[in-house]
């Protein structure tokens, strides 16, 4: 009974060493295993909301096949819509306008303009696109906006003037595509103190220089520089300082620049070209005054493009899609950190959504589309006139430059 006693007594005592030493011995890969599957299972689960938008997005998208300026034509559409709506446009509106931009005419296929023009150069581009449609189009005349900032806000009547950008919730103005796919801008000094130049030059200039560094050779940060003209562009200025792992941002010191306020008391920058922004895998898109002019641009570098905010438009913004062209960030910039880090841990993903963006810009967004929107534009625009215009001697005679006959 005694022998048996201690026998038990061996054997458990034999069996707590023995789980003891499983414990001591194994253990530590069990737990550091299953932390490794909880930590991954918590990213996928943070990145799961992400994935989940894109593949949404993608569903929903159908791709453009057709090589005209269809997949932009619901804008005009759009902005035209309230002028249906009230019956047309009368003699009476555009006198109502004439204060918010340049007259212009086209009487017999030739084209008049005001004397006098804010903006030299931004008129000229305009009327680049104009004149190549010259002989296509009916007599009417126009209100041209070449500021920045659109000119007939929402609520109050509106007021039938073309602006290039806007935000559609509040301005009723007609989009038009900008100056800046001829010339005009935008200058940024010293390196394009004359501006970026013809955009179907500088598109070919861009995509070559992209065609350098592929995906695979760019560095993995997200890159912004440029001046201070909205302070929504600071947090992520101040996410640099904090995570210089993710975000390359600086802003540079420009015309308007008042203080060393002006760039967060950080030292400026020196601007850059955009073919250097193609060494960048991740590249940030703000608007300034208005819409920016440098989106359109991005793509090119076969970068992937964050968007901030949604609210500023050009006529080709809503064509691109958030999550299948670029990923959006709301202006307040939430989030901003999660979203870097997720493109960069999930590389494919982030690689696919830079190449449908370049290549929508790169196949749809030529010079022959833009005077396709142009065509268009007027010649929807002119059939909602409720009057013949007749010419208005004030008017000088707009002839195509010798080098663009």
């Amino acid at each position: 009974m005694a022998a048996s006693m201690y026998s038990k007594k061996v054997l458990k005592k034999s069996f707590i060493v023995t789980i003891y030493t499983f414990l001591c011995v194994f253990c530590p890969i069990f737990v550091t295993d299953c932390y490794a599957k909880s930590d991954n299972s918590v990213a996928e689960d943070e990145w799961s909301k992400y994935k989940s938008l894109i593949d949404d997005a993608l569903k929903n998208y159908q791709e453009f096949t057709e090589n005209d300026c269809s997949c932009f034509t619901d804008v005009i559409d759009e902005d035209l819509a309230p002028w249906k709506e009230r019956g047309g446009i009368s003699q009476d509106d555009i006198d109502a306008a004439k204060s918010m931009g340049t007259k212009y005419q086209i009487i017999n296929h030739k084209l008049y303009r005001g004397e006098k023009c804010m903006f030299p150069a931004r008129c000229s581009g305009v009327e680049h696109f104009i004149l190549k449609n010259i002989h296509k189009l009916p007599n009417m005349e126009f209100i041209l906006n070449p500021r920045d900032w659109p000119q007939s806000p929402k609520p109050i009547n509106p007021k039938p003037v073309f602006s290039f950008s806007k935000v559609k919730t509040q301005h009723w103005d007609i989009m038009y595509p900008a100056w800046t796919f001829w010339e005009g801008g935008p200058a940024v000094w010293p390196i394009f103190p004359t501006g970026l130049g013809r955009w179907d030059q500088f598109r070919t200039k861009l995509n070559k220089e992209a065609d350098k560094i592929p995906w695979e050779e760019k560095e993995d940060i997200a890159f912004f520089i440029g001046s201070r003209t909205s302070a929504e562009r600071d947090p992520l200025v101040r996410l640099s300082q904090s995570n210089p792992e993710l975000v390359n941002a600086r802003y540079t010191k420009n015309q308007a620049w008042k203080s060393d306020a002006d760039t967060l008391y950080l030292p400026p920058a020196d601007p850059i070209t955009l073919e250097e922004h193609c060494k960048y895998r991740y590249l940030f898109n703000f608007r300034g005054v208005a819409a920016s002019f440098r989106f359109k641009h991005l793509f090119l570098c076969g970068s992937l493009v964050f968007h901030v905010g949604d609210q500023w438009l050009e006529f080709f913004y809503p064509a691109l899609k958030p999550w299948v062209h670029y990923i959006p960030l709301p202006s307040s910039l939430e989030n901003t950190k999660e979203l870097i880090e997720f493109a960069m841990a999930n590389q494919d993903i982030s690689k696919a959504i830079a190449k449908r963006g370049r290549d929508f810009i790169w196949n749809h967004l030529k010079l022959d589309e833009v005077e396709c929107y142009w065509l268009k534009l007027l010649k929807d625009y002119a059939k909602l006139l409720t009057y013949k215009p007749t010419r208005d001697k004030s008017l000088m005679l707009i002839s195509p430059k010798k080098d663009e006959l």
